[in-house]
């Protein structure tokens, strides 16, 4: 396969994936108090948010790239 053809399928996946999740949600532990032996941690979910326009220009640059690819040969 070519490397175009590989990028291509790429960003369409990647594309679709962003328009589908819309944000990568992860979480973040932090310790609150340490008192010797006892210790207690917070986990606190934080939202990484992807813009739908993100997901929408990877899947057309991805379309683009394949269908560049089809005409060549």
């Amino acid at each position: 396969m070519r490397p175009q053809t590989i990028t291509g399928m790429v960003l369409v996946a990647l594309g679709v994936v962003a328009l589908a999740y819309q944000g990568i949600t992860y979480t973040s532990r932090g310790d609150t108090i340490d008192l010797g032996p006892l210790t207690i941690t917070t986990e606190q979910k934080k939202t990484l948010p992807l813009p739908p326009v993100l997901g929408i220009l990877a899947l057309v640059g991805g379309v683009v790239l394949l269908v560049m690819d089809r005409r060549r040969n």
